[in-house]
């Protein structure tokens, strides 16, 4: 019988140890610090996937400490290493991604991994491994893994562990000792990662085709739906665009920690095709259905938000205008899509507003950074000392834009609104709609973002329900 001192555990990392592949964490990484690495790294991977490891691990440290981890697989192997197994870390990750981790878990007796020249992935880690274990004198050997490059360990090892199988793998993979886990529905991870619910948002396309009053075209309510549906996609392939790059920072907060990039239940590697298909239908659906400057105004949204997510989030200010005049530019989208005329008073309002709604979404993420006894949120340019100065300017630019829209009653309606007068009490409406929030994100019972807030809230639903009565009645389809 074998000693437990002749016994190793050898222990893969990506997919494995953490929940995600630590390589393309890496690569989103490098390309947000500097986006021609996308580039480079055509021609390290020509070179083979040894050398791309290596001039990324030159380029990107990864925080061991911000990575998502299977507790169940580490508590079964500090239980292996408590009964006297030498326990190895063996992954086809660089060797100075792997090493911190080792470190950071102080439990691996040491640690086998890639290097400039040699992949350490199948046939290559399994000669690795048996190398390991002839120059030791380790009798017998168990492997950990959870992919079908792992198959030809398996078939050597004494013991075989599977983390979170597909049906596929659990059917070629031998007889397994043990089996951690299932693997996550790839199909809801995606849904949930393309976060249909923020969808909503998009619903300012309609503002121009309901404050003209042609609901009642079926050409251009057409044209508004297929608009709603082309930016919703294109929506969505921004939100996996910033995740992706975010998921470092998304593992540091309380809900966005459970985003699937961050979470590990969608795999990284997934996110560039989502993004190109989506953003492909969203395309086809602008030149087959609008106006030929929809397209132009959708692939500006999509260039401006790209920036957003690259790097201007992180500066102050710049990012509260961008996020305002990203709202702003749905409105105009809608308008282009509709072929009606947005006005300057409007697009006026808008900007107030959003500024307003943009500021609380810092103001919230601020507070909580500031109740976690931190100085700063990670990822953006403002700092807890600012808070002061966030809750007065906020609700300033919310109270503008009332101004903007009671100055537009005065001078700008147009003549199909017949009862003016009755549009004055929207003004209190907004007044208290505006003030109401920001005395939640005081209380720090805001939602992070305002706009989903305000379509999920009873007293936003009813105040917007009494403004839309308001515009009816002041200018009567009848």
């Amino acid at each position: 019988m074998t000693s437990t001192a002749e016994r190793a555990l050898f222990v893969d990392m990506d997919g494995t140890l953490v929940s995600t592949d630590v390589l393309w964490e890496a690569f989103f990484q490098a390309v947000k610090a500097q986006p021609w690495v996308i580039l480079l790294a055509v021609g390290w991977l020509l070179k083979g996937r040894a050398t791309l490891k290596d001039e990324l691990a030159k380029r990107v440290v990864v925080d061991p400490g911000a990575l998502p981890y299977r507790d169940d697989v580490i508590e079964f192997v500090r239980a292996r290493k408590a009964d006297g197994d030498t326990v190895v870390l063996a992954t086809a990750s660089a060797r100075a991604w792997a090493e911190p981790v080792a470190a950071h878990l102080d439990v691996f007796d040491d640690v086998l991994a890639s290097d400039a020249t040699n992949n350490l992935k199948g046939s290559n880690k399994l000669a690795a491994i048996e190398a390991y274990c002839d120059g030791r004198g380790l009798q017998a050997w168990g492997y950990v893994g959870d992919a079908h490059a792992d198959l030809p360990i398996w078939d050597k090892a004494h013991e075989v562990f599977v983390v979170a199988p597909s049906s596929t793998l659990q059917q070629r993979v031998p007889k397994a000792t043990q089996v951690f886990g299932k693997k996550p529905s790839l199909i809801k991870a995606a849904l949930k990662a393309m976060r249909p619910h923020q969808w909503v948002k998009n619903v300012l396309l309609w503002v121009p085709l309901m404050l003209g009053h042609a609901y009642d075209d079926p050409e251009k309510l057409f044209a508004a739906i297929v608009a709603f549906a082309a930016f919703s996609l294109t929506a969505s392939s921004v939100y996996l665009f910033n995740d992706m790059l975010d998921v470092e920072a998304d593992r540091l907060h309380p809900k966005k920690k459970f985003r699937p990039f961050a979470s590990g239940s969608l795999p990284l590697l997934y996110g560039p095709p989502m993004v190109a298909v989506l953003i492909s239908i969203a395309i086809t659906l602008s030149v087959l259905f609008l106006p030929t400057e929809y397209l132009g105004v959708l692939l500006l949204y999509l260039a401006v938000n790209s920036a957003y997510s690259t790097s201007l989030k992180s500066k102050m200010l710049i990012d509260v205008m961008i996020l305002a005049s990203l709202y702003t530019l749905r409105i105009f989208a809608g308008g282009v899509a509709t072929g009606l005329q947005v006005s300057e008073w409007l697009l006026a309002f808008s900007i107030f507003m959003f500024t307003s709604l943009a500021f609380a979404k810092r103001y919230v993420e601020l507070a909580r950074v500031a109740a976690e006894g931190k100085s700063e949120a990670k990822g953006r340019g403002y700092r807890v000392e600012d808070l002061d100065l966030i809750i007065s300017v906020g609700p300033t630019a919310g109270y503008l834009a009332v101004l903007v829209f009671a100055l537009y009653i005065n001078n700008g309606l147009p003549d199909f609104y017949v009862n003016k007068s009755l549009l004055w009490l929207t003004c209190p409406l907004l007044l208290y709609w505006i003030s109401r929030l920001w005395f939640l994100a005081k209380r720090g019972e805001l939602d992070h973002d305002p706009v989903v807030f305000a379509v999920t809230d009873k007293a936003s639903l009813a105040v917007g329900l009494g403004v839309g009565i308001l515009l009816l009645l002041a200018a009567p389809p009848w």
